[in-house]
């Protein structure tokens, strides 16, 4: 992850281990969820397949849902865009950061992906909290493109843009899980995310 990690700081030895039992934590709920289901693990079994106490999942994930939804990609995809050239429209930022390091990143985690994926479109309870979180995304991306172009991320024009790139996002994994991920993900995007910058010529 080249451009996420030359932009961070290096993480101290406490953030380290945070970091790590986080990744042990979402490792083993995601093994668990694909051998028992969703619905069927517990916090418990959770905590107990990654050596943790219930206590300290909590302390990581404040619900069992929080494990599917929380991600880094939002914040790797803004620092990676961060690093592209200022003058580069928002959509070949985007596109460059895929070839690169977020393309690494979705590839290397591409099983857990489609796992937490399909959990998502499919548990009721995960799809009305991944609306908010799709909200949260669209700020995220607001505040980018408004860095980028020196304008307002409240923005009418900033947050549609920023919603439609999103959208496109949502519609691109949807259509690559229910493909079962047989596509290259990093390949849809650049095939289709250019419909956002061209607009709707059909």
């Amino acid at each position: 992850m080249t451009t996420h990690e030359t932009s961070a700081a290096p993480l101290g030895l406490r953030e380290r281990k945070k970091q790590k039992t986080r990744e042990r934590i979402r490792r083993e709920a995601y093994r668990l969820f694909a051998e028992h289901g969703y619905e069927a693990t517990t916090v418990d079994q959770i905590a107990d397949a990654a050596e943790i106490s219930s206590s300290t999942f909590f302390r990581y994930f404040p619900t069992k849902e929080d494990v599917v939804i929380q991600d880094e990609y939002d914040p790797a995809l803004a620092d990676a865009i961060r690093s592209r050239p200022a003058g580069e429209p928002i959509v070949d930022a985007i596109l460059s950061s895929l070839k690169g390091s977020l393309g690494a990143m979705l590839q290397q985690d591409r099983e857990d992906l489609l796992l937490r994926t399909r959990i998502t479109f499919n548990d009721p309870a995960i799809r009305a909290r991944n609306m908010a979180e799709q909200e949260r995304s669209e700020r995220a991306m607001a505040e980018v493109i408004a860095e980028r172009t020196g304008r307002n991320a409240a923005d009418l024009e900033i947050k549609c843009a920023a919603a439609a790139i999103i959208a496109v996002f949502t519609t691109l994994v949807r259509h690559w899980v229910e493909g079962d991920g047989k596509e290259n993900l990093a390949a849809l995007y650049e095939r289709h995310l250019p419909l956002v910058s061209r607009g709707l010529d059909f």
